[in-house]
């Protein structure tokens, strides 16, 4: 860890987070980010995407996110980043090194890249190690500044997710569940989620494996019971998941995601939807609905505000996305 000392030279609470996404993804991608970070400023996206906020979030919460940069000084040139470089202080055998993110405004080729590391690595005490450092600084050039901070990895350890026991090709897939859980909970300390048409239990786990409370429900005796084997195969508790029509829940939670049933040989009634719906008014403050169909005017009729809405599409199957309140 850093010594205590670096933090004289932090630029307190800013942090550059750098991001990729498909561009089928990318509307999905802003929604998360921003609902998450409410960004200082915009979203800078393309090849070189990132954005930045004095939001701290972990940068394995969002499976857009490739890292997060803890800023710990900002200037117009690299050399002028050398100061605060040399007052870096190191634990007492700590290894380090450089990396020039690539993402970031006008980034330099590999050579300059290469050539801007080491300059600075050159001005930090402590021994440089190019393999599994204990502590890795980025550097990256953004809103005109060059930027120097603790680059933190995004953990992926979520994509174990992918290969659950149980799944169906036409339920959420683990980058959306993930994302949507993101939207419909932006902080996780205190709040409940719930699940209530929840398939076999993909949103569930998502929620749970960053720390939010969750539980989940479902008509379907089969889903749920492929829902009871996903859980504890990642070692959550299968009582999470009940067996039962959401408009009889109980109960009210900070936040839902609804994804509406869909066949592909039928449609849902409107009285049904419309009652769900409604149900899912009483249950919770917060929602995020996912629908195969353009159902707008079912949510505002159940009295939801609809603060946002999103479309996510694989070929010519679309999802489509509202955020509620």
């Amino acid at each position: 860890m850093l010594s205590n000392a670096n933090s004289k030279n932090s630029v307190n609470g800013s942090y550059v987070y750098t991001f990729a996404c498909h561009e089928n993804e990318r509307a999905l991608c802003e929604l998360e980010l921003t609902t998450m970070l409410v960004p200082d400023i915009v979203i800078h996206s393309g090849e070189r995407a990132y954005i930045r906020s004095h939001v701290c979030i972990p940068p394995g919460r969002s499976p857009f996110v490739r890292g997060r940069l803890d800023v710990m000084a900002e200037a117009d040139t690299v050399a002028d980043l050398k100061p605060a470089a040399s007052q870096i202080n190191l634990s007492t055998g700590e290894t380090f090194k450089v990396v020039c993110l690539k993402e970031g405004d006008h980034m330099p080729d590999y050579a300059h890249s290469r050539q801007l590391e080491k300059e600075l690595g050159m001005c930090i005490k402590g021994k440089a190690l190019m393999k599994q450092p204990d502590v890795t600084f980025g550097l990256i050039h953004a809103d005109g500044k060059w930027i120097l901070g603790q680059w933190i990895e995004a953990d992926r350890s979520w994509h174990t997710h992918h290969q659950k026991p149980q799944n169906y090709s036409t339920g959420l897939g683990v980058t959306l569940a993930r994302a949507l859980v993101n939207i419909a909970v932006p902080q996780v300390e205190g709040h409940q989620l719930l699940d209530p048409c929840c398939g076999m239990g993909t949103v569930v786990i998502e929620a749970l494996s960053m720390g939010i409370e969750a539980i989940g429900n479902d008509l379907n005796p089969l889903a749920v019971q492929g829902a009871r084997t996903n859980l504890p195969h990642y070692g959550y508790d299968p009582a999470r998941i009940t067996l039962g029509d959401m408009n009889d829940l109980e109960g009210f939670y900070d936040a839902a995601i609804l994804d509406m049933p869909y066949n592909l040989c039928s449609v849902l009634p409107d009285e049904e939807q419309l009652g769900m719906l409604n149900s899912l008014k009483k249950l919770a403050g917060r929602a995020v609905i996912v629908s195969t169909e353009r159902v707008e005017g079912n949510i505002l009729d159940a009295g939801w505000n609809i603060d946002q809405y999103r479309t996510v599409s694989k070929g010519t199957f679309i999802r489509h996305i509202w955020l509620c309140t």
